[in-house]
């Protein structure tokens, strides 16, 4: 499998595998995602736990508008002690009241930074039409050139809407961050990434052990591989992503859940035959945990 989306290995930054970006910059493969799973955090309790986050090592943060939790998320880097250089920000834009460059101002204005390192379209359902979403990713590519955005992409993007923005893009989506994992793999969705030099970033990367029915068909396989590694199961479904080449985003109240992902993720490697036999098995079902009101219950894109 090509290990990334510029077809070179990912290398080692310290203990977190990085990888390069179409544009040249580098993206760190292990986030802490600032998402859904935190919308019942109180602003306090939220600030504690980026805080937590950043200090036990994960300096990719992942927010966005829709979270309503930039804010927090920039004073949890403030307080955090840990130089802006030293972290990978990104927030993403959920809608466009007037034009992007507000809402994009608004955001810088909420997190107190004056870039972020990646800025994300949320969705594509943000336009109505194909030349909606060209115009917006217009906007986007001039915030990019600004440089207050240093990469640019997208996310819950298909084939479809990728095709759309590239037939008029002057700069290429760094990223597509989507739900991805053993029982969501999106058919031929990562090879169009991959063929174009798009990076994939996966959201909820944890589902078929955390979050979908148990028992499932990969429930055997990561129990083994978690016993052969010395790790834990969610260790191997996060290494299962990141040795295809594609950055993982996950989240834990937990610190030493967190401490773990960080010191274990990156200490062992699956082999080739492994990465495929769980994909094999994950096909065997399909579980959406996300936007399941976009798409049909059978419908695998």
């Amino acid at each position: 499998m090509t290990p990334d989306a510029s077809g070179a290995a990912s290398k080692q930054a310290g203990s977190i595998p990085t990888l390069k970006l179409n544009d040249g910059n580098e993206i760190p493969m292990i986030a802490y995602d600032l998402g859904t799973a935190r919308f019942e955090d109180s602003s306090e309790k939220l600030v504690e736990l980026i805080v937590t986050a950043i200090k036990s090592g994960f300096h990719y943060l992942d927010g966005a508008e829709h979270y309503n939790n930039e804010k927090e998320l920039g004073l949890a880097i403030k307080q955090s002690g840990v130089p802006r250089s030293e972290l990978f920000v990104t927030t993403k834009l959920w809608q466009v009241k007037t034009d992007v460059r507000t809402a994009f101002d608004a955001s810088l204005d909420r997190l107190g930074l004056d870039y972020v390192d990646l800025y994300l379209v949320h969705w594509p359902q943000i336009a109505d039409t194909p030349e909606r979403l060209q115009r917006i990713w217009a906007e986007v590519e001039a915030i990019r050139e600004s440089g207050r955005a240093k990469s640019i992409g997208v996310s819950n993007f298909l084939q479809q809407h990728l095709e759309t923005l590239l037939a008029t893009a002057r700069i290429p989506p760094a990223v597509n961050q989507i739900e991805y994992h053993p029982y969501l793999q999106h058919g031929a969705l990562l090879d169009y990434h991959r063929a174009h030099n798009i990076a994939t970033a996966a959201y909820s990367p944890l589902a078929a052990v955390r979050k979908a029915p148990r028992p499932g068909p990969t429930d055997e396989i990561y129990a083994s591989l978690a016993s052969k590694y010395g790790v834990s199961e969610s260790d191997v479904a996060l290494r299962w992503c990141i040795d295809q080449g594609i950055v993982v985003i996950t989240t834990s109240s937990n610190e030493q859940r967190l401490k773990g992902y960080l010191s274990n993720v990156p200490s062992f490697k699956l082999t080739s035959a492994e990465v495929e036999e769980i994909a094999r098995l994950g096909k065997q079902r399909h579980f959406r945990g996300f936007f399941t009101d976009l798409f049909a219950p059978d419908d695998r894109r």
